[in-house]
């Protein structure tokens, strides 16, 4: 039985693909500023690092990611959820040529674009699973 999605509930798996990208991305640029860290300075610069205000934008955006993802894992499931989701890695690619200007190898491109493909296998499927025995229970029969 296929199940279809709200359109509240697409907007939350495209909110965990943004809050995800956009935050590792910002925090990929705020971290690059503060410059590499070594074992004997690590605490120090993790705690001037929340400071910056690209790190600082990063945890917040995480934390709507944490908060987006909690959401859609309470009515789908992970493996649902997870592949629903991976269009982020495509985000993360632009993000990381056009924003940070980091090198994009055809090897990544071709990889990203394998994943992307395989999501559709996924995504084409229930978003829940059916557990006849966790479904009477939610509805209050006990367990069989």
């Amino acid at each position: 039985m296929k199940h279809a999605l709200r359109p509240s509930q697409y907007a939350i798996l495209i909110a965990i693909m943004l809050t995800a990208s956009v935050g590792d991305s910002l925090l990929a640029r705020g971290m690059a500023q503060m410059g590499p860290m070594d074992i004997h300075h690590m605490g120090r610069l993790l705690l001037h690092a929340p400071f910056n205000p690209f790190v600082a934008g990063g945890i917040v955006l995480l934390i709507g990611f944490f908060a987006a993802y909690t959401t859609a894992l309470s009515w789908a499931d992970l493996t649902f959820v997870m592949p629903a989701t991976a269009f982020g890695y495509v985000v993360i690619a632009l993000l990381g040529r056009f924003w940070l200007h980091e090198h994009l190898s055809i090897t990544r491109c071709i990889g990203i674009a394998l994943i992307v493909c395989a999501v559709g296998f996924v995504a084409g499927g229930p978003s829940r699973t059916e557990h006849p025995k966790l479904d009477q229970m939610d509805a209050g029969l006990g367990p069989l």
